[in-house]
């Protein structure tokens, strides 16, 4: 899942981008209202977490070019000002969803995952694909009940394959879903994740490469 953190309160914003990332998602940050419009002209994200008090172009006006673009994005929006009228406002202006400041950092991972859904076609939190049980509600995975002691990397990718039901999903796709800007397939970063990742899924092996197209979750054809 991508997230795209846009708040002012350098902070704060590195304090969501910590948590998040921990917790296997990719996420990029700015801190005012142009540079998120760049971001979403440039690049596809499932959830935007935007301030609404933002300097220059406001939160509201980036909400706006979401709804306006119809984008895919979903807007959870921040604000110190938690009354009734202003949650009636954000959301008229097209957000998904709404959170005042402050705010516990469980909360929003339960927003953010539960607009990331929405995000996508719908599928239940909790995935099985033969003995392997991905549960991305509580970041956690299973293969035939045994817990697998995954990185937040390990489990982005993890999530993307599954998710895919059996389709390929390239490199460069992977990195766009787990890894935050910068970063390219050629860095090597996905290889080394997979193998990792391999090793603690065990045998049978799971995860299957497609010369020149990408890797799928399943036995071989």
């Amino acid at each position: 899942m991508r997230v795209l953190i846009v708040e002012d309160e350098e902070f704060l914003a590195d304090m969501i981008a910590e948590g998040l990332r921990r917790d296997a998602l990719a996420v990029d940050v700015v801190h005012d209202g142009r540079a998120a419009l760049e971001k979403l002209r440039l690049g596809a994200y499932d959830v935007l977490v935007l301030d609404r008090d933002l300097p220059g172009v406001p939160g509201d006006e980036v909400c706006r070019h979401v709804v306006e673009q119809r984008l895919l994005t979903r807007v959870l929006m921040l604000t110190a000002a938690g009354s009734v009228r202003d949650r009636v406002a954000g959301l008229g202006l097209g957000a998904d969803d709404y959170l005042g400041k402050p705010f516990a950092y469980e909360e929003l991972l339960a927003r953010v995952l539960a607009l990331g859904r929405r995000a996508r076609p719908a599928l239940p939190p909790v995935l099985e694909r033969g003995d392997l049980t991905v549960d991305t509600a509580r970041r956690q995975a299973f293969r035939a009940g045994r817990y697998l002691p995954l990185s937040a990397k390990e489990f982005g990718v993890l999530e993307a394959l599954v998710r895919a039901e059996g389709g390929v999903v390239s490199g460069d796709d992977l990195v766009e879903q787990v890894w935050e800007e910068h970063t390219s397939y050629r860095t090597n970063a996905v290889r080394v994740t997979l193998s990792k990742l391999r090793a603690k899924l065990g045998d049978p092996p799971l995860i299957v490469t497609v010369p020149g197209h990408g890797y799928r979750i399943g036995g071989p054809e």
